[in-house]
């Protein structure tokens, strides 16, 4: 077996369903799930419609790069979203989700035969797929902090000169999970600087992109670098999904953009990898992408939902509308001091609600975990549920005596 799978952490869930057992939950409540970050809203008819119409491309096998009317979908796209013009044939690629994805550009872009070690860097907090990747390729994670203060910003600036120089890949997360922060022009100028001097590629994950609350969209990175003249896009991979955007997480459907001499690459390890995108996905995925009527109504659900939840919330736990994504990162109440676990334990068995504790995204750094003392929320499911969590959780915090 592999050794370096010895390294891989439980995943945030399991340890979840550890924490929880041998805990029988209140009965006077129906269960609630704030805990997985699942779209939960309808998949629209007519993706469904795409897929089943397309069933004939089960009998051809698919190109790992995908057919060209699947590629200009991405780039029709990007047009739309971000304004930009990118080449169908040499800068986008289809893929599975963005997880396997995210996990397959780092055992692409890392050359774990350099000494030093190489470093891969993620926020911390994080998705875990970022450590896994990193481990797997035999490079080091590096795990840079959020600062609360600066809108949950990562510190790039507290990271060692010495550090950049062992790093080869950097992942980005804007909209981030679990803080929901978007990245400003200053941090990417700032980060692509950083990337020209020391030869790093940056993986920036935007999953959450089409999820927000003001009237101005997130900022993507493609876009950051074309506003600061790299229409090249040196260096750097964009990577979006339609799971959270078209409410088809079980489609696995995503592509990425950006660099196309690491496209180039990528597209060579594909396709030894085995992971051309189904024709059948592919067909519903050119639906979904050339629709934005979906996208605005699945995010107009978000905004009430939020608007409902958020008021409700912010009194006891201190939580405020995020930039993006579907999460609220909320700090636990001064009683619990600072126990993220003890307090989504005591919630699940007393109103049967389940969160997860902030400290299950994170890694201890010098003996802090920036995400102990929060818990995290998926407000993923309808906002009568969503709303009833919410008035549980407050009474919960009210009700509760201490020992």
């Amino acid at each position: 077996m592999n050794p370096l799978l010895a390294k891989l952490q439980p995943y945030p869930f399991e340890r979840l369903r550890q924490l929880f057992a041998g805990v029988t939950p209140n009965p006077q409540y129906t269960p609630i799930s704030l805990g997985i970050g699942e779209p939960k809203h309808p998949t629209p008819d007519f993706i469904k419609e795409a897929l089943s119409s397309s069933l004939a491309a089960l009998a051809v096998y698919p190109a790992t790069a995908g057919d060209l009317k699947l590629r200009q979908s991405f780039t029709g796209w990007l047009q739309t979203r971000y304004g930009l013009s990118l080449d169908p044939a040499t800068q986008v690629l289809p893929v599975n989700g963005s997880r396997e994805a995210l996990f397959a550009l780092a055992q692409t872009v890392v050359d774990a035969s350099k000494s030093p070690t190489p470093v891969v860097m993620s926020p911390n907090p994080f998705y875990q797929i970022y450590e896994g990747a990193a481990f797997l390729t035999g490079a080091d994670p590096y795990y840079v902090p959020s600062v609360p203060s600066r809108n949950f910003a990562v510190d790039w600036d507290s990271v060692p000169d010495e550090v950049w120089a062992r790093t080869q890949l950097v992942f980005v997360c804007s909209p981030g999970n679990p803080t929901g922060a978007v990245m400003p022009l200053d941090e990417w100028k700032k980060l692509f600087a950083l990337s020209d001097r020391h030869g790093f590629v940056i993986a920036a994950d935007e999953c959450y992109s089409e999820i927000y609350f003001r009237d101005e969209p997130p900022l993507g990175g493609l876009e950051a670098a074309a506003k600061l003249g790299r229409s090249d896009f040196r260096n750097l991979i964009a990577l979006t999904s339609l799971s959270k955007r078209s409410n088809v997480p079980g489609l696995r459907s995503g592509f990425v953009a950006g660099d196309a001499a690491i496209i180039k690459s990528f597209l060579l390890y594909r396709t030894y990898h085995g992971s051309a995108m189904s024709g059948t996905v592919a067909a519903a995925s050119i639906a979904a992408w050339t629709d934005e009527k979906h996208v605005v109504e699945n995010r107009a659900q978000y905004r009430a939902k939020f608007a409902a939840v958020t008021p409700l919330l912010e009194p006891v736990l201190g939580v405020r509308l995020p930039d993006a994504s579907f999460y609220l990162w909320a700090g636990v109440p001064s009683s619990w001091q600072g126990d993220d676990q003890a307090f989504a334990r005591e919630l699940y068995a007393q109103y049967n609600v389940t969160v997860l504790p902030g400290s299950y995204l994170a890694r201890d750094v010098a003996g802090s975990n920036p995400g102990r003392g929060r818990i995290r929320m998926a407000l993923v499911a309808d906002t009568a549920e969503c709303t009833e969590a919410a008035q549980r959780i407050v009474q919960f915090i009210q009700n509760r005596v201490l020992p």
